[in-house]
């Protein structure tokens, strides 16, 4: 709100359009200076003069203007807002549905690829970025108009499970493997690899096993069956204590009977070429290498089947945008798929977008499925939720359900702790450092929202003597602001309570910043920022007793905060 007020004056004496006023606006470096800055470096070529002088013009100009002052610095308009004036105008903004919910998707489908874990393999820590960008991407397109569609892409087909069988026929023991069938599914997939170091003909029994699978052989089905089988298992109890579900899960081998018609169509556009007997898709004038379609046995490969899942994601699924939130390693990948799709006339390929994300390290370590160098992420859940709640017993004994709140914090801090950071860059992941209380982290983010709540409990408490005893956290909207609270002569807000207001006015061009970056990260920072600047706003002003302005703002901070955490999957507890 705080920049249409000042471009709205701007327009008037610069004749610069509104879009571009607002991208020009800035926020000063030291609050002292002003709430807004306007660089006149854009109107000097238009009005011959220098920009410091336009900038002396300009402040005098608009200082006549109601509501707000002006002052030249260098070639920049400070630019200072009447408080009184704003800051009942800016609460009530921070109410519209409009605000809180900008609908900039109008209705536009978007179907996300997200998680996509390998069958046979524990669910790593390593799963957790993809699953946890993109479910926040799906939450904060739902919240601003579009239409997302989560699909959970399992990796259940390829020559991986050709590898997986071989191994089991080898070396597998069917009492063990019923035992602890994901364990002792990657113990035999690590051995495979080990072994295939020494002797490079399993590495074709492999391939021979998965021929057969693809042929529908008796026994490769049923091994393949059992890993599918216990596998999601697996993943389901990983996604539950994540909070999170899926439109669509559907594996690669949904789409086994798909790839035919896709082969027929590059065929059909004579698209496909011989190359030391396998059949790809030479991609030069994209500067690109040959996409391999099919391999010289005949088989399939990664390229084919996200081909076709592409089309029936488009045909099917009715999808405006396809989204792939997969790690940055795969980004040759997608340019080779999206450049066959362009090749076989579909147009829509340009709406298609890989979402790529850095590598995500433990202790400084990449990890890897083939050597074993897996981290389980049940047990840095387990853990994590443990020393959650080692801490609020120390720091709180007498709370109430502390297992289900330590629950919230523990699995709160994983997800904050991968979101907080811009998902391009690589993460080196530290328990200790995500579950601290202070900092950035998503505990602090949760305590400060615990915190809003139990001032206003005081608040209502003192106000109705008692009558909200048993606050929940939610104040019935008829009983908000009676009483001392709608005291019309309450005290403005100080220099800490209006850079509060400031920041929560930025919620609404953070959202849609965060949808057009596909960056859940500036989510993240929002909340990070909005929870330091009340700390700073409770340790200077007074807020129970301190007026109906005050507690407005205690109210409006912890709302938006929720709302924040819930876009990015975790919970706000109102206690803690």
């Amino acid at each position: 709100m705080l920049l249409k007020t000042a471009a709205k004056v701007l327009l008037t004496h610069t004749g610069l359009e509104e879009k571009e006023v607002l991208s020009l606006l800035e926020i000063p470096p030291q609050p002292e200076w002003g709430d807004l800055a306007f660089p006149c470096f854009v109107l000097a070529k238009k009005l011959r003069k220098s920009p410091q002088q336009i900038a002396l013009e300009l402040a005098e100009a608009i200082s006549h203007e109601e509501g707000l002052s002006a002052s030249a610095a260098g070639a920049y308009v400070n630019i200072t807002l009447n408080r009184s004036v704003q800051i009942p105008l800016m609460l009530a903004e921070l109410n519209k549905p409009d605000f809180l919910k900008p609908d900039i998707g109008h209705g536009q489908r978007v179907v996300i690829d997200m998680s996509s874990p390998n069958i046979a393999k524990p669910f790593g820590i390593g799963h957790l970025r993809s699953t946890v960008i993109g479910a926040a991407l799906y939450r904060i397109l739902g919240e601003t108009g579009h239409v997302p569609i989560s699909v959970n892409h399992l990796g259940d087909w390829g020559t991986q499970f050709g590898k997986q069988i071989a191994a089991y026929k080898r070396w597998g023991n069917d009492e063990q493997l019923q035992q602890d069938p994901i364990g002792e599914s990657l113990k035999l997939y690590v051995r495979f690899h080990q072994e295939a170091e020494h002797d490079p003909s399993l590495e074709e029994e492999g391939r021979e096993w998965f021929r057969r699978l693809e042929h529908g052989d008796a026994e490769a089905q049923r091994l393949w069956e059992f890993f599918v089988e216990v596998s999601l298992g697996e993943f389901d109890r990983m996604y539950q204590r994540l909070n999170i579900t899926f439109d669509h899960v559907l594996g690669e081998s949904f789409y086994n009977d798909k790839m035919q018609a896709v082969v027929a169509q590059l065929r059909a556009k004579e698209l496909l070429e011989e190359s030391d007997g396998a059949l790809v898709v030479r991609l030069e004038e994209e500067e690109l290498p040959p996409c391999l379609i099919l391999k010289k046995d005949g088989t399939t490969i990664y390229p084919t089947r996200d081909l076709a899942t592409a089309i029936y994601r488009r045909e099917v699924m009715k999808a405006d945008r396809l989204l792939y939130v997969v790690g940055g390693e795969q980004r040759l990948h997608f340019q080779q798929v999206f450049a066959v799709l362009k090749r076989a006339g579909e147009t829509w390929a340009e709406q298609c977008e890989h979402v790529p994300f850095g590598l995500m390290r433990f202790a400084g370590k990449k990890m890897s499925t083939r050597r074993g160098k897996v981290v389980k992420l049940e047990e840095v859940l387990d853990e994590a939720v443990a020393r959650a709640q080692a801490i609020i017993t120390q720091k709180n004994p007498d709370l109430q359900d502390q297992q289900e709140i330590a629950e919230d914090v523990g699995i709160g801090a994983i997800i904050f702790g991968d979101l907080k950071n811009n998902r391009l860059n690589e993460v080196d992941f530290s328990l200790e450092e995500a579950l601290t209380f202070e900092g950035e982290t998503g505990p602090y983010v949760q305590y400060t929202h615990a915190r809003i709540r139990s001032l206003l409990e005081k608040a209502y408490a003192r106000t109705h003597a008692g009558a909200h005893s048993d606050f929940s956290g939610t104040v019935p909207a008829q009983e908000k602001h009676s009483s001392e609270l709608t005291d019309a002569s309450s005290e403005i807000l100080g220099d800490a309570g209006w850079e509060l207001l400031k920041q929560l006015d930025r919620y609404h061009g953070q959202l849609i910043r965060a949808v057009r970056q596909l960056e859940p990260s500036v989510m993240a920072r929002f909340a990070l920022d909005t929870a330091q600047a009340f700390n700073r706003f409770y340790a200077k002003e007074r807020i129970v007793g301190g007026g109906r302005w005050r507690i407005q703002l205690a109210e409006q901070t912890a709302d938006i905060l929720a709302s924040t955490l819930q876009l990015l999957g975790l919970k706000a507890p109102n206690r803690m």
